[in-house]
Parts: structure tokens; sequence; C-alpha cells
């Protein structure tokens, strides 16, 4: 089902998606043959100086949401042996590639805080686990009022930006603390979590993993499916990022909602690698209505890299974030692409220019520098994951999801 919901992504301003229509190659060929979603004319060609410029001013002007960003896990990782934070957030922290400082420098707005659940627990305990990230998260807004807002819908991102605040929306990372219980997804739709990545590194009872490759539930479980169903009752988004090829294509012959793949890439780049989305893929996505959110992590962007065993280490580019951008772009057009940082996730893997979130505009820049208008930038910042959100929330609240 295709969806077209208009928003005011940038602040002040908004513009309709349109979705794809076909199938398969069909569509894949439809889309390549087809002429560009923006119409606006072409910025003018800039200096170097005035692309700069011109990226800080819009970083600053458009909304900027990152769908995947660890720092939850990071911070609990961290705590001393008295179970208490050994890194202040609100200020410039030593380690880690988030913190407020520096997101006000990048221009973030919108930060998905990732609520990830090691496999480890789907032996039991991860509902438990799951809930206590999402209180450390609450944390954050009750002790740095000022600086931190949590956002349970788009229009309270819009809200939170316009007071200058970074809101902290929810994903959670690995479906095992639903514990085998369906009303578990009603649970943390209320505690806030507005998308759920169904498995991670491991199968786990929900969905297969793309990592581990014993295929356990042939995608996905029976549970699984109804899942996939509660999500859309409940207005949650689901997240496609880490399931096997076998349980993506369930998903979305389900799913009467868009989906999303919170931090992905593509597999053009990766040959062979089950993690990214195959071209095939995408275009299902942006048939379904939804978005891939680009994986800034080296792994993800450079196949060479990604095999890499021995020698100096290396990174991918700056560029290389673009071509994987401007890979879905020409094969969906531009409504079915965002930003799915990873950081605090990938380690020391991160291209030079995005090391963490207050490279945002060095992305912009490059954006600019290959032709991409105002229009079109403001739609991968943030305008393409909101219509998306909306929209999985407008279907649930117009009661059109059963189980």
């Amino acid at each position: 089902m295709a969806f077209s919901i208009s928003l005011a992504a940038c602040r002040g301003a908004g513009r309709d998606a349109a979705p794809i229509a076909g199938n398969g190659e069909a569509a894949a060929t439809a889309i390549r043959s087809a002429p560009p979603a923006i119409t606006s004319s072409p910025l003018p060609p800039m200096k170097p100086l005035d692309l700069d410029v011109r990226a800080r001013e819009l970083s600053r002007r458009l909304i900027i949401l990152d769908g995947h960003i660890d720092v939850p896990y990071r911070l609990e990782k961290g705590k001393d042996a008295r179970g208490a934070l050994s890194e202040d957030i609100s200020e410039r922290t030593q380690s880690g590639d988030f913190d407020y400082p520096r997101a006000k420098a990048g221009g973030l707005d919108v930060a998905f805080m990732s609520i990830y659940v090691p496999p480890k627990y789907e032996a039991g305990g991860a509902r438990k686990y799951a809930d206590g990230l999402i209180d450390l998260v609450e944390s954050f807004v009750t002790k740095w009022p000022s600086k931190f807002a949590l956002a349970r819908s788009p229009a309270e991102a819009r809200a939170n930006a316009t007071r200058g605040s970074i809101s902290l929306a929810m994903g959670m990372e690995n479906g095992s603390p639903l514990e085998h219980r369906l009303e578990n997804v009603a649970h943390f739709q209320q505690r806030g979590v507005r998308y759920i990545t169904l498995a991670h590194s491991k199968d786990n009872h929900v969905a297969d993993s793309s990592y581990e490759g014993k295929n356990t539930n042939h995608g996905l479980s029976a549970f699984g499916k109804d899942v996939v169903r509660e999500m859309n009752r409940v207005g949650i988004m689901v997240d496609v990022s880490h399931i096997s090829d076998a349980a993506f294509w369930q998903v979305i012959e389900i799913s009467k909602a868009p989906v999303i793949a919170s931090h992905s890439s593509c597999r053009h780049f990766t040959p062979g690698w089950q993690r990214n989305m195959s071209d095939e893929m995408i275009v299902a996505l942006a048939k379904n209505g939804g978005v891939i959110q680009i994986n800034f992590g080296s792994q993800f962007l450079d196949g060479s890299i990604q095999k890499q065993r021995f020698g100096p280490k290396r990174y991918a580019t700056l560029e290389q974030v673009f071509e994987h951008i401007d890979h879905v772009v020409k094969l969906t057009g531009i409504d079915h692409v965002g930003l799915g940082s990873d950081f605090d996730g990938v380690g020391d893997t991160l291209p030079a220019g995005l090391k963490d979130v207050s490279g945002y505009p060095n992305l912009i820049r490059v954006l600019l520098d290959r032709g991409y208008t105002e229009a079109m930038i403001e739609k991968i910042c943030s305008g393409n994951v909101l219509r998306v959100w909306q929209a999985v929330e407008d279907f649930a609240r117009n009661g059109q999801a059963t189980r």
C-alpha cells in the first residue's frame, strides 16, 4: 500500500512524498527511467567557501534526524562499580560519538536512541534490560531539560526543534524483549519505542538474523508475523535492518504500513553481504513507501574494507556515504533514503568528516557539491523518515491495522 503524507520536515516548510509503484525488476527499470521526483532548479555553481557556509546554514535550518545512535548501550557499559554513569553527555565527552555540544555543532535535531539488547538476553531478562535502557534515556531529559526532550511523534520532534531542544526518540534493537508475549509490543509503544529491529546478530523467537545463517525460523516465526501485524496496529515502525533476506520479504508481504531500515546501506557496494540491502530489496522497500537510512560505518560502505583481514587500517570516505545515498536516489527517487549513522555502534570505522555527530554539515556540503537541491537535502536529512513515522502513526490511529 502506498502512502502520501504531507509534512513540514524543515522548520516552517514541508513537501509531499510520492512513493513509487511497480514490482521487482520491472519497477527498478521504471524507476531508473522515470524523471526525478524533485523538479527544483539546480543550485547555481558555488565556490568551496560558499558551499561550506551554505552547508552550515542548512544544518542549522533544516531538521536533521539520525535513525540509529547507540548512546544508551555505550553509557550502560561504561557505568562504574557503583552503577553510576561515567560520562555526562550534556557536556563534551572525551570518548564516544555523541554528546550535546557536538550534536548542536552538527545541527542534529532528532536522535533515535538505540535501545540495544544483546542477543544473550534471548535466554531471559531481555524486557527488563530494555526497560532499564528506556529509563536511562528518560533520565537524560529529567537531568538536562533545557537540552534534551523526548519525541514520541513527528509533531513533538518538530516542536522540540523549534524550541532548540534535541529530540530523543527511541528504537529498540532486537525483538528479544518481546519475550513471546504479543502484549509486550503495546508495552514498548507506551514506553516511547517507535521502531523495533526484529533481530540483531543472532536468530531469536521473532526473526532470523542476517548474520547467523542458521535459518531457524525460515524468515519470521509465526509469532514474528503476528508481531509485524501488532506493530502496525499500535503504531511502531518495523525495522528490517539486521534481519535475513527471507525475513525481509515476509515483512514486506505482511506489513500494511511503510517500514524502515534504520541503519543499513547498499549491498551493491558490498556484494554478498546480507546485512546491507540489495537493489531489489531497496526497490521493494520503496514500493512499500519505506526508507533506507544509510549506515556510516566503513564496513557498510566499502566491500573491500568489509573483507579486509590484514594490513593497515582503512576507512571509507565521506564521498562513499554520498555514493550510497545517490545509489538509492537513482533506484527509487528522492523519497526513500535517510540517515542512520550507527554512531557509538560501529567503533573506530567512521569516515573522516563523519567521526561523530558534529559532522552532518560535511555530508550536506558533498550533497550540495553534487547538485542536490535544498528540497532534496531536506528529504534526506529528515523529511522521508518523518513521513514514514507519521504514516505509521496515522495507520494505527485510523484503526486500519488488525492482528
